[in-house]
């Protein structure tokens, strides 16, 4: 039993690593696709964002990196201080359950 349980993991093994090999040796395939941003109608701020999109994908994915937790830090310090504005304290608050 062992013997025929270890054979088919190894033939799922096989399958998994080889299966695409042989899908795409079926033929030449297709031609490349180009994705990029339709930047004709934009301006600005967009239209920086768009071309640094079809021009360096890797520096796009940096900067969106970047831009995202420091997108949060802000809104996170406003709703800190709106909250504060309208008497709900954070920092220093009691338990109610106890």
């Amino acid at each position: 039993m062992k013997q025929r349980l270890q054979r088919f993991w190894w033939a799922v093994l096989g399958l998994i690593l080889f299966a695409p090999s042989l899908a795409l040796a079926a033929g030449g395939g297709g031609a490349p696709i180009v994705i990029v941003a339709d930047t004709r109608k934009l301006d600005g701020i967009m239209a920086w964002w768009a071309n640094m999109y079809n021009e360096s994908h890797m520096q796009f994915a940096i900067l969106t990196i970047i831009i995202i937790p420091v997108t949060g830090v802000i809104f996170g310090i406003l709703a800190d201080l709106v909250m504060g504005w309208i008497g709900i304290d954070l920092k220093n608050r009691d338990l109610a359950e106890h």
